[in-house]
């Protein structure tokens, strides 16, 4: 059903199981219900990264509405009636034919907006770096970089987001178990904890990403 109006045909428990019962084609390599769905709150801010299972029971009990990729909202019944356009839409066989997998839902509550929680990994600090040295701003992959604690750990230096730095190996060689003003080497940048808008880029930074997303992730 579109915003606003339209005619809404109900639909039970026992429709839903009987979509999904069957599949009218085989699935494809990549499971469609494990893709990430952007989740929006009521003010069109992104709050975090689901799955396409979980988007689209939210979907299903009117809790959320998918955005389409003209920034139509619809309800369950009206997104079960959208074609599916090959090629472009991922989607989950069913009964009646393909259910487009939703790239972006939102919330029809507020949903505050939650700083997003990022793990703390070799991979994410790396990605908030740039994939650069943050002492001699040497950039390039992985694999020329160590992870480096700006208070040497053995002098009490703790395992956070304000305290590791990626480094490459020459600069980490060299730097030792000293600090950056001990060493003379200055940092490029103070480390932080990523803000709420950079954080959703590192949540989608392994993840299959979407040109919709863009307009949302680049807010904040």
């Amino acid at each position: 059903m579109h915003p606003g109006g339209g005619r809404h045909r109900s639909l039970t428990e026992a429709d839903v199981s009987v979509l999904f019962e069957e599949p009218t084609a085989a699935l494809p390599d990549v499971d469609p219900l494990t893709l990430p769905v952007l989740v929006l709150n009521k003010m069109y801010q992104p709050v975090r990264i689901t799955t396409a299972r979980r988007a689209l029971r939210l979907l299903y009990a009117d809790t959320a509405r998918a955005l389409d990729e003209s920034g139509e909202l619809f309800d369950f019944m009206g997104w079960l009636d959208l074609p599916v356009r090959m090629g472009l839409d991922d989607f989950v066989p069913i009964i009646r034919g393909r259910l487009r997998v939703p790239r972006i839902i939102h919330l029809r509550r507020y949903g505050k907006m939650r700083r997003p929680t990022v793990r703390l990994t070799r991979r994410n600090l790396m990605l908030r770096d740039g994939f650069t040295c943050q002492y001699c701003g040497k950039r390039g992959p992985t694999s020329l970089f160590d992870i480096d604690h700006v208070q040497p750990r053995s002098r009490g230096g703790e395992d956070s987001w304000t305290n590791l730095v990626t480094a490459c190996q020459s600069c980490n060689r060299r730097k030792g178990r000293r600090t950056p003003p001990e060493a003379g080497m200055p940092l490029k940048r103070q480390p932080t904890a990523p803000r709420w808008s950079h954080a959703m880029q590192l949540l989608v930074g392994t993840a299959r990403r979407y040109k919709e997303w863009e307009p949302f992730l680049k807010a904040g």
